[in-house]
């Protein structure tokens, strides 16, 4: 008998989607996105122990998605309204106005939904995912669902690629690089590495050696999927040919993903989410 599928389900796009490892590059981009948003980026800085906590925050953020995709409805919905009670007490100041805003002004919930869901489904088509037209328009569509769980009304959120890109088209006035949005950046760029990451030699290795120039590629890839304006808030080419470069990495990326999984035990080429939602679905 199959169990609850959670709010998407194995016939969706979305989890066609989300079990595509390259996804990991998706919130790498998003992040950088988001950085963008003054008050958004405003808020992280002023609410959150990114500087000295980046890596925990990355994973309860991984979490919150993995649960939103893969998990039941009951589990969906709980995470969703945890994150809604956290943000309900929140707030922050704009550095530009000194005006005071709340965490959850839906304004500032749309734009990290779009700039995340964009980003994941950007970055797939980047690495060679095949999507048409309509799975494209379905795929955003589909994300109205955690939309709502963050305390969204569906009927504001875009819902199709061409609503997205209005989207960005309206909102590009407001957005631009602060000196929050600058330090969030460099930090996803160069990121402290952790005493809790093995041995004085591997931390050394994660710090000057090939480990550290591999993470270097992998956030310049993130930037360069980045759409030619933003790149250029950031300060960086707008070319096209940074687009193909960037397009090139992805799919080399994806590659060298599907290659190192299939020669793991089967165990552990699907996430720990993923394998549970295929259980209660009675594919596993």
């Amino acid at each position: 008998m199959t169990g609850d599928v959670g709010l998407f389900g194995p016939g969706s796009i979305t989890w066609k989607l989300h079990r595509e490892p390259i996804l990991m590059l998706g919130g790498l981009r998003s992040l950088y996105m988001q950085a963008l948003h003054p008050r958004a980026v405003a808020a992280v800085a002023q609410n959150s122990a990114y500087r000295s906590d980046m890596w925990g925050r990355l994973m309860r953020t991984s979490d919150y998605v993995a649960t939103v995709i893969f998990g039941s409805t009951a589990e969906a919905e709980e995470a969703g309204a945890r994150l809604r009670r956290i943000h309900s007490r929140l707030g922050a100041t704009d550095p530009r106005t000194g005006e005071f805003f709340r965490v959850d002004d839906p304004d500032l919930l749309r734009w990290v939904h779009v700039a995340e869901v964009e980003s994941f489904l950007t970055t797939a088509r980047r690495a060679g995912v095949s999507l048409t037209a309509d799975e494209i328009d379905a795929y955003y569509t589909e994300q109205l669902r955690a939309a709502a769980l963050v305390g969204l009304d569906p009927v504001t959120v875009p819902a199709t690629a061409a609503e997205v890109e209005a989207f960005y088209a309206a909102l590009r006035p407001e957005l631009g690089l602060t000196r929050d949005g600058a330090e969030a950046a460099f930090f996803l760029t160069l990121p402290p590495i952790p005493d809790t990451w093995g041995s004085r030699a591997l931390r050394l290795g994660l710090t000057l050696g090939p480990p550290r120039w591999a993470y270097l590629g992998l956030a310049g890839t993130a930037l360069g999927l980045l759409p030619s304006w933003a790149r250029k808030m950031y300060g960086a080419p707008g070319w096209p040919t940074t687009d193909l470069a960037a397009g090139l990495s992805a799919r080399g990326l994806r590659t060298l993903l599907a290659g190192i999984l299939a020669v793991l035990p089967a165990g552990y080429r699907v996430s720990p989410a993923h394998q549970a939602a295929l259980a209660r679905a009675g594919l596993a």
